[in-house]
């Protein structure tokens, strides 16, 4: 019997938290063949998406993918991510989540990433943030990486 993955259950419980206490749901994913994304947007295979309920559309977290619209400069697009493929989720405004290892299919044989690499990983990433907006607020822009010695945790 095979045994589903807890990520899939957990992302969903930090975006609803995230929703819950008004703060903006990030999720950092690495940008492989089986992720749809508007392309250009991706940086070093990765990108980070604003996935709060203003910033999407048609929103659904399955196990195996989540799916939804954004506008991307005023372009809706329908984006799908694969739940392997994600590496952080994490609230915008002060960067409590959760950081994973990313399950890459990749050569056999091939080292895990540890827990600092991860972490570097999602640093990276947070520093690459894109936010997806349909309308631009007068507000000042919070950082969009989560500070340094944040509270996301690497789960195995």
């Amino acid at each position: 019997m095979t045994t589903v993955s807890t990520k899939p259950y957990l992302l969903r419980a930090i975006w609803e938290w995230c929703v819950d206490q008004g703060f903006t749901p990030y999720l950092a994913t690495l940008v492989d063949e089986n992720t749809r994304v508007p392309p250009g947007y991706a940086r070093d295979g990765q990108i980070v998406l604003n996935l709060s309920p203003d910033a999407t559309g048609q929103m659904q977290m399955a196990n195996d993918f989540i799916s939804f619209q954004a506008r991307f400069g005023g372009a809706a697009h329908s984006l799908v991510i694969p739940v392997a493929n994600v590496i952080a989720i994490y609230a915008r405004e002060n960067g409590q989540g959760m950081a994973f290892e990313p399950e890459l299919e990749a050569v056999e044989g091939e080292a895990e990433a540890d827990e600092e690499q991860v972490g570097d990983a999602v640093q990276d990433i947070a520093d690459t943030t894109i936010e997806l907006r349909r309308e631009r607020s007068a507000e000042p822009e919070p950082p969009a990486r989560p500070p340094r010695g944040s509270h996301l945790k690497v789960v195995k």
